[in-house]
């Protein structure tokens, strides 16, 4: 049995290993899966609605003759002065303590979420200059996933763990895509079924693959927001190549889930954050 939040599939992330990218269609979720799912957890089985699908793609706010965005542009990051992180600064340290405070309370992401997803993004920027990945794109994803780690009431401490394990739903092909368990339990806690795991809501099979270190500690931990979401970014990267088009962007988002619906919703939410970030 697991323990901590568990988070109905419709809101988890699908990826997968680098060589299957290559070969194996993407899994995709229809529409609407997110919304009344039975949530599985050690004190029985309910209903949550876990999050609000919207219905199409946002566009500027200032009027109707302003076309729709059609993908999430690349948001600005002020970088701290603790140095790079190819020269082994944490990412949690390479954004300026002041913009994270104030684009914090600006877009009500939780300050440590923040930290986790600006910091990868400062990071792939220095390691791939050409994705143009944007905090902005891993808030949103951070947000439909799991609620920036807060979903059923969690949080992300300062250490970047989530209070409590989030982990997805059993895959036992029930409603949801069927993957037989690849690891033993080892991640996921579940020795049958694999399940998406941790605040960015990654399946075992594709930790194996993609698990990056970001904090310093030397062992990727896929609790750990820092951690997550540098491996996030990873995988976003090579999925889309060049973030900073149109068909790159989502082409990566489409490659985490391929639902209309998911990345309509990250779409919505890392264009508000980034408006709020720089109202």
């Amino acid at each position: 049995m697991t323990t901590g939040f568990v988070l109905p599939l419709g809101a988890s992330l699908w990826r997968l290993s680098k060589s299957e990218a290559e070969t194996v269609s993407r899994v995709c979720l229809s529409g609407g899966m997110r919304a009344r799912l039975p949530l599985l957890a050690g004190a029985g089985a309910g209903f949550l609605a876990v999050a609000v699908l919207v219905s199409g793609c946002t566009g500027a706010a200032s009027g109707a003759s302003t076309p729709a965005a059609t993908f999430a542009v690349q948001a600005s990051v002020d970088a701290s002065d603790s140095g790079s992180f190819a020269a082994g600064t944490p990412t949690a340290e390479l954004t300026d303590p002041a913009w994270l405070d104030r684009v914090a309370a600006a877009t009500g992401i939780p300050r440590r979420a923040l930290q986790g997803y600006a910091g990868a993004a400062l990071a792939i920027a220095e390691e791939q200059p050409g994705c143009h990945l944007g905090w902005n794109t891993l808030a949103g994803i951070g947000w439909v996933e799991s609620h920036h780690g807060t979903i059923f009431g969690g949080s992300i401490l300062d250490s970047g763990v989530t209070s409590a394990p989030i982990i997805g739903v059993a895959l036992d092909g029930n409603g949801f895509q069927e993957i037989p368990d690849s690891d033993k339990g080892a991640v996921d806690g579940d020795t049958e079924w694999d399940r998406a795991v941790g605040p960015m809501q990654i399946v075992p099979t594709t930790w194996a693959a993609w698990a990056t270190e970001a904090n310093g500690d030397g062992v990727p931990d896929i609790h750990n927001i820092d951690d997550a979401s540098l491996s996030a970014a990873e995988y976003l990267c090579y999925s889309g190549g060049d973030l900073g088009t149109e068909s790159g962007w989502r082409t990566a988002i489409a490659a985490y889930n391929e639902s209309p619906s998911y990345l309509t919703e990250v779409l919505d939410y890392a264009d508000r954050y980034a408006s709020d970030a720089a109202a």
